[in-house]
Order: structure tokens, then sequence, then C-alpha cells
């Protein structure tokens, strides 16, 4: 049976947080919503894999964050993709950009591809608004959000592999970068 999986990174508690209360703000003022997940970085968007070969796929990610160091990360204001999507900007730096490129590059080698990432390119972002947003909400939101200051930075030291388990996505394994995983047991 095929179940949907992405891959991310999920920043420092302090991050989650601050994303959660944007999100739960604009829920409030707007009633916009965003997908049921911790707040995150997508290197690899929603794919289908087999859940029974679900150990092919987590031993081919532990082998992969070992051989890649943990990446710096910048938060610095937020974004848009108008008119539809809010969110919180995060630097496109090299080793960002580097890490992503060659998780893709792995991951085309087990058959996920994803050929609307390779046209529209890799725009690091945690996202706090993307449904329920029409024109004039999303014309408020921005301009409020536009004008507000954020920075954050921490050095990300693990690959997350998500899994959709009906109504929401959950941890399903950690890959630390450099080192060993951590895996959640389901």
């Amino acid at each position: 049976m095929s179940t949907r999986f992405f891959i991310a990174l999920i920043p420092p508690q302090a991050v989650q947080d601050y994303a959660d209360r944007t999100i739960q703000e604009l829920t409030d003022r707007f009633q916009t919503r965003t997908a049921k997940a911790p707040p995150h970085v997508t290197l690899q968007p929603p794919f289908l894999w087999e859940f029974e070969q679900v150990f092919e796929l987590e031993n081919r990610l532990r082998q992969f964050a070992q051989t890649r160091s943990p990446v710096p990360v910048t938060i610095s204001g937020f974004g848009a993709f108008a008119p539809r999507v809010l969110y919180v900007n995060v630097l496109k730096t090299p080793e960002l950009l580097a890490l992503q490129a060659v998780l893709i590059q792995d991951l085309e080698q087990i058959g996920i591809r994803d050929p609307k990432n390779k046209q529209r390119g890799f725009s690091p972002h945690l996202t706090v608004a993307s449904r329920n947003i029409n024109k004039p909400i999303f014309k408020a939101a921005w301009a409020e959000l536009q004008a507000r200051s954020v920075e954050f930075e921490f050095v990300s030291n693990r690959l997350i592999l998500l899994i959709h388990e009906g109504q929401r996505w959950q941890v399903r394994s950690e890959f630390e970068l450099g080192g060993q995983p951590d895996t959640k047991d389901s």
C-alpha cells in the first residue's frame, strides 16, 4: 500500500514555537490554515512510497545522512508565494542548497522524483498560511507580515522523514547528519 512521505528539516523548539504562534494568530484573525505538520523546511516534497518498503527508504536516508554535515540555517523575515502562501523566510545558503540538491539526486536513484520541483526550484521556507486564503485575506495578512522582523540562526543536524497518518503528518524517523539516526516506532 502506497503511503505519503516527505523529508524535511525541523527547526529547534524556539523557532517551532514562533511559527506555531504566527500560524495561530493568522488562523484567529483571518481563518487561514496550513498543513497539519510540525513547522519544517521541506527538502523533498510529498511522495508516495510503499509502506512495506519503508525500511529500504530509511536505510537510504541513514546512509545519505551519515555522509553529510550539519547545515547552518538562517531565518530572516517573511515571504509569500502570491496569492496563496505566506511563510517565514529561510535564506538560500550554499550549504542548504547543496544539501537539498544532493538529497534530490540521491532519491532519484530509487525512483523518487518530483517534476514540479525541478521546474520551480528550491525555495526554503516555513509555511504559516496556505489554506482558506483568498486575494483580500492574502493582501491584508501579507501587509502585516511584511512589516515584521524575525531573525533566527541555528544548525540543523537531522533529516526528518514524515509520514501522513490520515489527518496529519507525523515524524516517522530522524537521521543525524554525520551520525546515527533515531527511529520512532510506529
